[in-house]
């Protein structure tokens, strides 16, 4: 195999891994306000654009012209630079601050192929005038270029309009070199140097241009910055020295000031092996931070995981309380009070009816006949009374739990940050009454149905004289109360124990209380899947880290087996 084709299988297989690795990082989402998760949101996006912007287009393209990035501070004189570099006005110097417009692409004609919408930065549409959109690149040819170079204009780094630093930033990180022009009165500024900073960490290629600076001051300055340069890791980029000089009416500085920045230019587009060189070392170092950077945002991956756990484990923890205190609630005999014992007393009466359960006598279980037959409108209040005291119970308990809950949530900036986008979720469900009403009836149907089978069999006078719906309305009363701790729930118990006898009677109460008990669970569950479905729906994946890890090592195992064994100490 020739060297050639050994540099494209590798380069193929790099490729192929970078795509893995954006895909990778795409999926690496961090919907959870986790600490330390904005910062590595703001790191994935920062991978994500650069790798689409630069990394995978340069790799697919790495005989494209070098493309110098000229970036730099407010007032730096960066377009008037430009334009010096060019010979002719091809970008607007802002007069005014802020400047609001395009980005700015120089190139030779030869060269407009590889500026297609398909290669370098793909999200920037193309357009051929100026204009003040942020989405927008334009695109000049100049003959005065030379072929193999492309010279952008960027915003100012440290623009008061966000949209021009974002989109600073963002060509910055797509630039083949950066090009940082400054001032004898900017270069020490803060926001640029940790623009620098960046570079240096990626090994990018960076060249200083100290630009209009008046002689007397040139000495100071530049020995100044040279320092401050070689402190932060770029000791080896180029200073050039632009002096202060007369602007002409095209708003060019002098040729020879701007003469030595030019031909340094000129000199790596036709030095095949300079570009190459500056192409690789700044390829190689953004390649290589991604992946260190793309660690960390896999940590925070995990984390949101280990967040999500807590979360669904407080959802859990709340509801499966809820349900236990609704079958509590429900059993032990607190509903058999206020409007359900009125109902209750009303249709039991004031103890005939338990005394005619003793009695054999023929003429008073005709008396008992007439009393409990002749009362079905007490029956069907008692069924409603039971049905409100329910209903009542389900919601206030739904209601309780949904604030507790939300409460706990909001002690945790991922919980506090889940509520925030879900109006509504620290209330019971909107259907909840509804379902309540009909889970109830539904309840009240079971226990009519276990009675009527029961009965089926049997057409004793007892169970004739008392009928289903009484019988019923006593099944409940009892089911409410499995202690029988209430003397009105006794009495149900003592009527169901004179029809039907205990055994059958502890059967049926028993079978109505899993009927309820199952139904209630049916509600909570309805509940809980409110707060699980919010989970749910968030874009957390359990593999998500594991698979950016391995996609960042793939990367650096082709990059590895790429580098000579001489230069593997240098990475």
């Amino acid at each position: 195999m020739t060297a050639s084709q050994e540099t494209a299988g590798s380069g193929a297989q790099m490729l192929t891994a970078l795509v893995r690795l954006r895909g990778a990082l795409q999926a690496a989402e961090l919907p959870l306000d986790a600490p330390g998760a904005d910062e590595q949101r703001g790191s994935r996006a920062e991978l994500v654009d650069q790798l689409e912007d630069y990394v995978i287009p340069r790799v697919m393209t790495v005989e494209a012209p070098l493309l110098v990035v000229v970036g730099g501070s407010t007032g730096a004189g960066k377009s008037t630079l430009v334009n010096s570099l060019v010979g002719r006005r091809v970008t607007e110097p802002g007069l005014l601050r802020p400047t609001t417009r395009s980005p700015v692409l120089v190139h030779h004609p030869d060269d407009a192929a590889w500026f297609g919408q398909d290669r370098l930065l793909p999200d920037l549409r193309r357009v051929d005038h100026p204009t003040n959109d942020h989405d927008a690149l334009q695109l000049v040819a100049a003959e005065t270029v030379p072929a193999g170079l492309a010279i952008l204009d960027a915003p100012d780094v440290d623009s008061v309009e966000e949209p021009n630093r974002v989109l600073a930033a963002q060509l910055l990180a797509a630039a083949d070199m950066w090009l940082f022009v400054t001032s004898a009165a900017r270069y020490a500024d803060q926001v640029p140097w940790e623009h620098l900073k960046a570079a240096a960490q990626r090994s990018a290629a960076v060249a200083i241009v100290l630009d209009r600076t008046a002689a007397d001051a040139v000495q100071t300055v530049s020995t100044h910055l040279a320092r401050m340069l070689a402190s932060r890791g770029l000791k080896d980029s180029p200073l050039f020295i632009v002096h202060e000089g007369p602007i002409d009416q095209d708003g060019l500085l002098p040729r020879r000031h701007v003469a030595e920045v030019r031909a340094w230019l000129a000199s790596l587009a036709v030095d095949t092996s300079a570009r190459d060189g500056v192409v690789r070392q700044t390829l190689e170092g953004s390649i290589r931070a991604i992946t260190r950077r793309a660690h960390p945002v896999a940590d925070a991956v995990a984390a949101q995981v280990t967040e999500l756990d807590v979360l669904r484990a407080d959802v859990a923890t709340a509801y499966d309380e809820a349900g236990a205190a609704l079958v509590a609630g429900s059993g032990d005999g607190t509903l058999l009070q206020g409007e359900v014992l009125a109902r209750w007393e009303d249709f039991v009466g004031t103890g005939e009816l338990l005394r005619s359960l003793e009695d054999k006598v023929g003429w008073l279980r005709e008396r008992v006949v007439n009393a409990v037959k002749g009362k079905p409108q007490q029956a069907e209040r008692v069924m409603v009374a039971v049905e409100s005291g329910l209903e009542n119970l389900i919601l206030e308990r739904a209601e309780t739990t949904a604030a507790a809950l939300a409460a706990t949530w909001r002690e945790k900036p991922a919980g506090a940050g889940v509520l925030a986008g879900s109006a509504g979720l620290e209330r019971a469900g909107r259907e909840l009454r509804r379902t309540a009403e009909r889970a109830v009836r539904d309840w009240q149907q079971d226990v009519t149905e276990l009675v009527r089978l029961e009965g089926s069999g049997q057409r004793t006078a007892r169970f004739l004289a008392y009928g289903v719906q009484g019988l019923s309305v006593a099944l409940m009363v009892s089911a409410l109360d499995q202690a029988s701790t209430q003397p009105s729930s006794a009495a149900g118990r003592s009527l169901l124990d004179a029809v039907f006898g205990p055994a059958p009677t502890a059967d049926l109460v028993a079978r109505a209380r899993d009927t309820l008990e199952y139904r209630l669970g049916d509600l909570v569950e309805t509940e809980r899947r409110r707060w699980t479905a919010v989970l749910d729906a968030l874009p957390v994946s359990p593999d998500a880290a594991a698979q950016l890890r391995q996609a960042a090592r793939r990367v650096d195992d082709v990059r590895f087996a790429s580098v000579p064994r001489s230069d593997e100490s240098t990475d």
